[in-house]
């Protein structure tokens, strides 16, 4: 068996920032409010005209990632693509990617794993490393997320956590043991489902069919439904089971951890995990405040800020630590 090792990190954000302020110029809500709650001051929005989709914004974090990696896009065996926005219902982005790239015929995948995307779509990659497939992989995760949320106050709940963006690594074979990817852990909870969930339009319930209704009120299938408090309830629970599985898998301690990079799901989440393993500021990295929950994209976007401002070294233990709608949830154990 191989080991995998990150080789590359990019990311990519609109340049449209967004604050709270913006915000309660369009529904019933203030900076305060919403700071709170989740602690988010701004986030990032595609505006209509500035040629930013799910898949063009994971092309720009790629090329970063490429460019750092010193690995050529054509050396690319395998993209794998973490997103609950694609630019279209079929086909994916993954092939998008590979085209705008312009990698010849290599296999390209997607993830539908919301926000634990990217920790299934690594695990996904580093099985085909491990296994000698595959010797270099590309992995994005990319979100789009404001051009289905509802700008009213009926959906301030939901629509002040998101944001967009992109981020990307490069996964590559290595033959030292104990370097890498140590392990990948993940979960799902399926009977718990629709507590975070987009129920259209769907096969079930399609466009014409809700064209033909013409939903009004609170109950429009076509928005994001989210039950905040049974959400945040178990992310805290699951996190920390996830993050100690991977701990004892190999053998590691609380205090044998260098950084976190939790699932930019909430502010409060990760404040709540950070006091029950009782890690110092510096070992825990958060930049919801300035993104909002960027779903795929959140951990590759701060794993690559962190690395990027130094705060992750060589030789260090690097926990990746995700939970959303599904449920699902997964970490991974990494050592820089």
């Amino acid at each position: 068996m191989y080991q995998t090792k990150i080789a590359g990190l990019g990311k990519y954000v609109p340049e449209n920032i967004v604050t709270n302020d913006d915000l309660s110029k369009l529904m019933d809500t203030n900076d305060e409010w919403i700071t709170e709650r989740t602690g988010i001051k701004e986030r990032r929005h595609i505006k209509k005209g500035d040629d930013n989709t799910t898949a063009t914004m994971g092309v720009k974090a790629a090329k970063i990632a490429l460019e750092r990696s010193g690995i050529s896009k054509d050396d690319i065996d395998l993209i794998v693509f973490a997103t609950l926005s694609p630019d279209y219902y079929f086909p994916g982005c993954g092939v998008q990617v590979q085209e705008m790239l312009e990698i010849d015929t290599c296999p390209a995948l997607d993830v539908r794993n919301q926000c634990s995307g990217f920790v299934y779509a690594i695990s996904v990659a580093d099985q085909f490393i491990k296994t000698g497939m595959y010797r270099n992989v590309l992995v994005i995760g990319s979100e789009n997320h404001s051009g289905g949320l509802d700008f009213t106050t009926r959906g301030r709940s939901v629509s002040v956590i998101f944001g967009d963006g992109a981020g990307a690594a490069v996964l590559t074979r290595s033959d030292h043991n104990g370097e890498g990817i140590l392990s990948t852990h993940l979960h799902s909870e399926g009977k718990h489902a629709l507590e975070l969930s987009l129920k259209g339009p769907s096969t079930n319930h399609w466009v014409p069919e809700i064209i033909a209704e013409n939903p009004q009120g609170d109950d429009i299938p076509y928005y994001p439904y989210m039950n905040g408090q049974f959400v945040f309830k178990n992310a805290v629970q699951r996190f920390s089971e996830v993050i100690n599985e991977g701990l004892k898998a190999n053998g590691l301690e609380v205090s044998d951890i260098d950084m976190l990079i939790p699932h930019q799901a909430n502010l409060r989440i990760s404040q709540f995990i950070q006091q029950k393993f009782r890690l110092t500021d510096d070992k825990v990295y958060n930049n919801i405040q300035r993104y909002g929950n960027t779903t795929a994209a959140s951990i590759p976007i701060a794993l690559t800020e962190a690395w990027e401002e130094g705060k992750i070294k060589e030789g260090d233990t690097v926990v990746l630590a995700a939970f959303g709608s599904g449920f699902t949830w997964g970490s991974a154990i990494i050592k820089w």
